[in-house]
Order: structure tokens, then sequence, then C-alpha cells
């Protein structure tokens, strides 16, 4: 028997949400599902959904026409439906593999994040397109559900990367079914030097291999977190760690040689820049300005040079010295060299007065929050 109000194969098991409603299929259900799709209340919508829903997935294989069908029933009742409703909708449906794709995406989709997150983690039927236009475009709830998923390609995690706030990149990173591309991975690291957490999380895998097992290392000894983990001490680890320690320490002396004026700050500019120690900088220049460390690396590592030249000519770091840090940013985002000539022009520019009024901003804002 085919239901024309659906068009859908009936395979002769009995739907389970139909039992609630009908006594048995012949007319009287038919009668009732043409019944429901003539009214326009949202609780008709529902129902006939709940009614449409049970007939479809009592088919194991169902054709092509009974997904088409089904799928515009499913897309034209869903924008009726509250989101408590859309919610029990998707939860029910998330992980079936016949799901029509266009409402696996249209659930997968809606702004409303409780509704979307479990499709997003379980959907089989979601393509690397469908998951990379919805990481795009959407909320922090919906990159951290696609985060979970049991599989992520490339591509998926490196927009997750780019757009993922700590949770996302808590949890992605942590993740033994999401893969990286090298760029991919070493964003992740870099942003893992705003929060410990995520380098933590990346730590753990099973599946690192040794030369990123040892770029992870490097950045939780940056950061002091390695005081937990115990290295070989003939290991190539331990010798970064090492190294990272007597840095730390380092840095530690350079902060209190620039307040007590032993040394000026296009000093340690220069020698940190050079040696490419962006986290240390960063560190640096934050004490100097009073401002947080994790706000001076993001400007410093963004591909927009405004924030970290205010910040710098707001010190009064001089000419070669801002070259030190724009030929460091040149090396860690690839710029072309005729890049940052463009930048120490613009830098040379910047009135002092107006830096100043930027940072002191910057302070006050940062207070208030």
């Amino acid at each position: 028997m085919v239901f024309a109000v659906a068009g859908l194969r009936h395979t002769g098991r009995r739907p389970v949400g139909l039992a609630r409603h009908e006594k048995g299929f012949g007319g009287v259900m038919l009668h009732s599902l043409f019944k429901l799709a003539a009214e326009t209340s949202s609780d008709a919508r529902r129902k006939l959904l709940q009614a449409v829903t049970d007939l479809f997935f009592c088919d194991p294989e169902p054709t092509g026409l009974s997904k088409h069908h089904y799928g515009e029933i499913a897309l034209r009742a869903l924008p009726h439906l509250d989101s408590q409703a859309r919610q029990g909708y998707a939860d029910e449906v998330a992980a079936e593999p016949n799901l029509p794709r266009s409402v696996a995406n249209a659930l997968a989709g809606d702004p409303d994040g409780e509704v979307a997150q479990l499709v997003l983690r379980l959907s089989p039927v979601l393509t690397d397109r469908d998951l990379a236009a919805i990481a795009l475009n959407q909320s922090q709830a919906h990159l951290a559900a696609i985060a979970e998923r049991v599989r992520l390609s490339e591509n998926i995690t490196d927009i997750l990367v780019d757009r993922g706030d700590t949770g996302v990149l808590k949890t992605v990173g942590g993740n033994e079914g999401a893969a990286f591309s090298e760029e991919g991975f070493d964003r992740l690291l870099e942003r893992g030097r705003e929060a410990a957490a995520i380098p933590r999380a990346v730590a753990v895998r099973s599946d690192l291999s040794d030369a990123r097992a040892e770029r992870v290392l490097r950045v939780l000894v940056e950061l002091g977190e390695d005081d937990d983990v115990d290295f070989a001490s003939d290991s190539e680890a331990a010798a970064i760690a090492r190294l990272a320690r007597r840095q730390r320490l380092e840095v530690s002396q350079l902060i209190k040689d620039l307040k007590s004026r032993s040394r000026t700050i296009d000093d340690i500019v220069v020698m940190l820049a050079e040696e490419d120690r962006a986290y240390h900088l960063a560190q640096v220049i934050a004490e100097a300005s009073e401002i947080s460390a994790e706000q001076v690396l993001r400007v410093l590592l963004r591909r927009d040079v405004s924030g970290i030249a205010l910040a710098c000519r707001a010190l009064e770091v001089g000419f070669p010295a801002f070259a030190a840090v724009l030929a460091l940013r040149a090396r860690r985002l690839m710029f072309a060299n005729k890049d940052t000539d463009e930048d120490l022009r613009r830098y040379a520019q910047i009135e002092m007065a107006a830096a100043e009024r930027s940072m002191r901003f910057i302070r006050m804002k940062a207070r208030v929050a």
C-alpha cells in the first residue's frame, strides 16, 4: 500500500508512533494523515511529521521517491515547530543512515545549537562540504558538536582551529578521530599558547607521531605546564624541557631588567624577535603595557599589523626593533618582505599620543571585563 500523502512504501510492520493515534492501517490511518496534512497548526504539523517519520523508518531500504517525499514533508513541517519540538525530532533521527541529506542539513544548521548538536555529532549522511558550510557560518555550540564527531577530516579541523573557542579546540585537539594538516596542527598549538588546556588535551592522544609529540611538548614547557611530566635525562624531550625552563627564567630576568632600566625595551625586543620567541616577546610587551600576554600574542600573530604596531609605538619601540618584530611575523605568517617594508613605513606615521590613548582604552576595557 502506498500512502499518497507521504509517497512512502509501507512494509507491513506496525509503526510505533501511529499506534498511539490509530487502531490500524487501512482507511482510518489514511484519513487521519490527510486530515493532519490539511491542518496548519504547530501541533498538527508535529503530529504529521511524527506519523510520517514512523512510517518512513519502518522501511530499512526506502526508495529514492520515498526519501524525496519524506524530505519534502519534513522540510515543510520544521519551520512550524518550536525549538523543543525540533530538538525532539532531531534527537530521534540524528543517527539514521536513511535520513534525507536535505533534512540532516536543515537540522544541523538550525540556529538553535541544542537542536543541531546531536545531528552534528552523529549524522552519517552529512558530508565534508555540509560540515564545512556549517562550521564556517554557525555558532560555537555548532562547532563544539562537530568537534565531537567520530571522524573529522583535515579540511574540517582547519576550520575548527581557525574559528573555534578554547572549548572547541580542547575537544577537537583531544579527539583521536580528528585528522590535522601540518598547518592546522601548528595553528592549534599556536592558539594553545593562549590556553594550556589545549596542548594538554593534545598531549594525551595516543596517535601522535614523535615529531608532533615534541612540538606539543615545546608548547607545554614554554607555558610552564610540564612540571608533572617525567623525561628521560638523555632524551631530546629532556633537552627541550631544560632549554624552555632556562628561557622562562631568562624572560623573568629580562622583565626585571626592563623595570630597573638596566636594559632597554629595544634591546629585549630585538633579542627575542631574532630568536623567534613569539610568546616570550608577547610576555615582555604585555608586562610593559600592563595588559595580558594572551592579548599581545593574538595581535602579534594576527595578519592585521595595527594592533601590535600600536602596542610597540606606545612603548616607544624604535624602528630597528619594530623591524625585527615584523621579521618574526613574516616568518610565522609567511609574509613577503615588501609587505613588512610597507608596515614599517606606516609604523613611522603613528602618532605617539594616539598610540598611548589606544592602549589606555584597551587597559580600561580589560579591567571592566
